[in-house]
């Protein structure tokens, strides 16, 4: 069954609603979208139905795919010429985080276009957000960022790799189709870290020191359904579990809103000076930045360990949870299984404090917190 939910976005969530993109499309009158996407989702089978069955209802779709995994400017711009190139008329972005964001930062540049960054929202560039924006819509391929009904995008400088973020809420989308089964064929170590992303967002969103108690409350729900499917979708994946795991990441992307923490904090360096994943950064560094944030918040984690299930309603309860889940789905618990040495650790902690992410931690952090944490992780 598929059912229909907005917040705000209107949401079409369930097995087979990728088939719905096609006759939307045509419903509102658009002929030739921009399908963004990574260039692995462009090579997958259903990827290559899903141009079959808009060219069948007479459309051009127009495929772009040449981004990085964790996206720069350059590919942006690049993007954008091709949609002006094509004469396109609407941008479709499909796949995970990456492949989402640069659809959604080359929307922002159709009509914006001033250099990139001026409209970086950590600037206050978000007031110059004034333009119209080409219709959008998304479909998520993991269940991980829930980058589908978000209203900003996480663009890298192409030379310091430094992140930046385009925020406004002409960048929602106009529709989202989530189609659980778009993720029956990820590998399980993507399924992995995809979800240990999603379960970081519900986690440190819950903790955030912003007042939202809406955001808490899909928050601890988030964390419930992935608590409850994320091994079995790893180990032993059926429909029920990644139906779950999409829509937790989904509702961990609502609730972020809120704000983020520590353990983003921890993780974006790694992405920028590694090029880790950024799921597998989070599910490594969320036990210790958990661990760090129970001082002061025990009342929350009471709260986060009864979400899990957990017979001990501790904050310790809540990080030892943490390691056990990822020995399940096979996350390292250390750093320096990938790759990362004692001489990252300072430019690394350097990176982390810069970070947008822990102003809205519970708990204030300083860089020597940041290294300490890396040194108790490597």
């Amino acid at each position: 069954m598929i059912h229909q939910f907005n917040f705000p976005t209107v949401i079409r969530f369930g097995a087979g609603a990728v088939a719905e993109l096609g006759p939307y499309l045509v419903s509102e009158g658009l002929k030739r979208p921009l399908i963004s996407t990574d260039p692995i989702v462009a090579g997958l089978p259903f990827f290559k139905k899903i141009l079959a069955s808009l060219k069948a209802l007479g459309l051009t779709p127009v495929v772009f795919k040449d981004i990085h995994k964790n996206p720069v400017k350059s590919d942006v711009l690049a993007g954008g010429d091709v949609y002006a190139q094509n004469n396109c008329d609407s941008i479709v972005g499909i796949g995970g985080g990456a492949g989402l964001d640069v659809a959604r930062a080359i929307a922002l540049r159709i009509n914006h276009r001033e250099d990139l960054f001026v409209y970086d929202d950590l600037i206050g560039g978000d007031q110059f957000v004034t333009n119209d924006v080409p219709h959008f819509v998304t479909i998520p391929t993991t269940a991980g960022t829930g980058s589908e009904v978000g209203r900003s995008a996480i663009i890298s400088e192409d030379d310091t790799h430094r992140k930046r973020i385009l925020f406004a809420p002409k960048l929602l989308a106009k529709r989202v189709f989530a189609d659980p089964e778009l993720t029956y064929d990820l590998p399980a170590a993507v399924t992995a870290a995809t979800g240990m992303d999603a379960l970081t967002h519900n986690m440190e969103a819950y903790l955030a020191k912003n007042y939202h108690p809406m955001a808490d409350g899909i928050a601890l729900e988030g964390v419930k359904l992935i608590t409850k499917s994320l091994e079995k979708a790893v180990n032993t994946p059926d429909p029920q579990s990644r139906a779950d795991m999409m829509l937790g990441s989904l509702m961990g992307a609502v609730a972020f809103q809120k704000g983020l923490g520590v353990v983003h904090s921890l993780a974006h360096p790694l992405s920028t000076l590694l090029d880790m994943h950024h799921g597998l950064a989070n599910a490594l560094m969320i036990p210790y930045g958990m661990g760090f944030n129970i001082e002061g918040q025990e009342t929350r984690f009471e709260a986060l360990a009864h979400a899990l299930g957990l017979k001990t309603h501790t904050g310790q309860a809540v990080v030892d949870h943490l390691f056990a889940l990822n020995d399940q789905i096979g996350i390292p618990r250390k750093l320096s299984s990938q790759g990362v040495k004692e001489e990252h650790l300072e430019q690394l902690a350097d990176l982390a404090f810069a970070d947008f992410c822990h102003p809205n931690n519970p708990k204030p952090v300083t860089r020597e917190d940041f290294l300490k944490l890396y040194k108790q992780a490597l």
